[in-house]
């Protein structure tokens, strides 16, 4: 009968026939499944463990870009660039990390993150083995050339695109395995931003194995500089391992209920137009289809076993899919509240960018060379950032879980404004606190900094350090947190992606500042400095990054007004029953 509940050919058009096991899994695990039989439940958690153990590692070599400060500096002094074109290495690397992610997370959602991983591989491997080769040469010419003329600046521009699109590539896709592979549970906030303490805790990782094993010698036999040329070929050999062997373990697991789900929700809560026909996509196993509510004559039906029949459900799905996700692109753009959010982002999120990138230069501005011999290194202070960060990026993301409140699904929020308050039965603390709170904390060391409190107490910098680490970890843990709770998860590559390119435009912005404040600082050194700046390549002194940092403190107040904008504005989450 039709109107049979019970008959699948009734069921909504938007939905499965298997939609009714969908909603069995359980939310008290993140790694919970809603597999039929115990073998398959073993099968999924194994493949998401492996996933995910894939995704961290991923995630530590991607952080790799994130030492910059490390040898930045050296190729001031070594090959003789000026602060205009390290910024511009850095700049360029950060752009070219960034601008193309909106397209990446496409990718991502649709083909996958193994294709990523393995992308990564060809890049970061062949990057920086040109970036190597370009800095042995650079050193032989620099010999012979003046400041900022050289041959090797251009082709190292080429070769840190192409580190920065592979770190873009092998990122996001470890991201994205997590947040779609545990998308459901208490801790799903926690198991998302793993990958992304990862890649904080890899700067402290990586700048300790440099300075430790790949260091030049000096002539009394002490330890000196990280050997750039050795550096370069380390990353390049373990990046490309590390892409390879993630192009087979990075996959979403169960991905078609994840699709299933969310149109199912997304078309219960009137999101979606139920007018529109697609294919059902049956349920599978590993290894085996099985469709659910099939009676004895279709077990029997020679047709299933027909492979153009599976193609042919196979196409409807994966049109389906990219329906749903384009039509979930849309929504998300033309949501007033992500563009607040994403300015926030924007300005919050670029003096850390920039302060990361220029660590090494900083800390040679703070102490004049008669006054204090001895000033602390920049891989001391990366893995202070690091440290701090990872800390924090775990920490806030714990918080996240425990404080505040969580919505039942793992898809797009439709929001209630007129759904009765819920009783409380423990404290909660929405995320956007948290956020505000975060960028608290990360504007009182820019503002330490700009103030002068540091200059010629170089042992003092670790406070601008780790609250700066502190601050930049937290809010970049908790930004896409906050997107899969409002947006979902199933296209978190795309609206991920389009958030994330705003680093680049501030990474820029900011590298530009600092080398123009810090450019015209070294006019303004005292001749007392016996030569050692003679040829205007060496800032000592305040002027060289106070008036940049008074700037970038103001810009994360701005961001926060942003947010809570977002929160509690007009048409804000807030008012339209958003929980977060």
């Amino acid at each position: 009968m039709a109107d049979d509940p019970s008959d699948p050919a009734s069921a909504p058009l938007l939905r499965t026939r298997s939609s009714s096991t969908l909603a069995a899994s359980s939310p008290a695990s993140s790694i919970s499944d809603a597999s039929p039989t115990p073998s398959q439940r073993r099968a999924a958690v194994a493949l998401r463990t492996l996933a995910f153990v894939s995704a961290i590692i991923g995630a530590l070599g991607a952080g790799s870009i994130t030492v910059y400060s490390l040898y930045g500096h050296l190729f001031q002094s070594r090959l003789r660039y000026t602060q205009f074109q390290i910024n511009g290495i850095a700049s360029t690397m950060n752009v070219a990390m960034y601008i193309p992610v909106p397209l990446i997370g496409y990718m991502c959602d649709r083909f996958g993150p193994g294709l990523l991983s393995l992308m990564s591989a060809v890049l970061l491997g062949s990057g920086y083995t040109l970036a190597a080769i370009l800095y042995r040469k650079g050193i032989q010419e620099a010999q012979h050339v003046a400041v900022g003329e050289n041959t090797t600046f251009a082709p190292m521009l080429v070769a840190f695109v192409a580190i920065g699109i592979g770190t873009a590539c092998l990122y996001l896709g470890s991201v994205t395995t997590c947040a779609k592979n545990f998308g459901k549970g208490r801790y799903r906030g926690l198991m998302l931003v793993a990958p992304i303490a990862s890649f904080g805790l890899s700067g402290m990782v990586i700048s300790q194995v440099a300075s430790r094993l790949l260091y030049e010698v000096e002539p009394d036999g002490s330890k000196g500089d990280v050997n750039v040329f050795h550096f370069f070929v380390f990353l390049a050999v373990v990046l490309a391992i590390v892409g390879f062997v993630g192009a087979f373990t990075l996959r979403i697991v169960d991905e078609d209920e994840l699709i299933d789900e969310a149109v199912e929700e997304l078309e219960r809560s009137g999101l979606l137009d139920s007018s529109e026909v697609f294919g059902r996509r049956p349920e599978r196993s590993y290894g085996t289809v099985i469709e659910a509510g099939v009676s004895d004559n279709e077990d029997n039906d020679p047709d299933l076993l027909d492979p153009s029949k599976d193609d042919e459900v196979d196409k409807s799905w994966r049109l389906k899919k990219a329906w749903l996700l384009n039509a979930e692109t849309r929504r998300y753009l033309a949501d007033p509240t992500m563009w607040f959010f994403t300015l926030s982002f924007w300005l919050t999120i670029g003096p850390g960018e920039s302060f990361i990138n220029n660590l090494g230069t900083i800390i040679g501005t703070l102490t004049t060379p008669n006054i204090y011999s001895n000033p602390p290194t920049a891989a001391t202070h990366v893995s202070i950032f690091a440290t701090v960060s990872t800390v924090a990026r775990l920490a806030v993301a714990s918080l996240s879980d425990l404080l505040s409140p969580t919505p039942e699904s793992r898809h797009v929020q439709a929001g209630d404004p007129y759904s009765p308050p819920v009783l409380r039965q423990r404290l909660e603390v929405s995320r956007v606190v948290l956020f505000v709170v975060s960028a608290l904390i990360y504007s009182i060391g820019p503002l330490v900094l700009a103030s002068g409190a540091v200059q010629e107490h170089a042992d003092r910098f670790w406070i601008v350090s780790g609250l700066i680490g502190a601050g930049y970890g937290a809010v970049f843990s908790l930004t896409p947190i906050i997107i899969t709770l409002i947006w979902g998860v199933e296209n978190f590559g795309t609206n991920f992606g389009i958030i994330a390119v705003t680093p680049a435009i501030a990474s820029v912005i900011w590298g530009t500042l600092y080398a123009a404040v810090y450019q015209a600082g070294t006019h303004n050194n005292s001749a007392s400095f016996q030569g050692e700046v003679a040829d205007d390549v060496f800032c000592y002194g305040k002027q060289c990054y106070a008036p940049t940092f008074w700037a970038m403190t103001v810009s994360i107040w701005i961001g926060i007004c942003m947010i809570l904008w977002a929160w509690k504005g007009k048409n804000g989450w807030s008012s339209r029953g958003i929980v977060i």
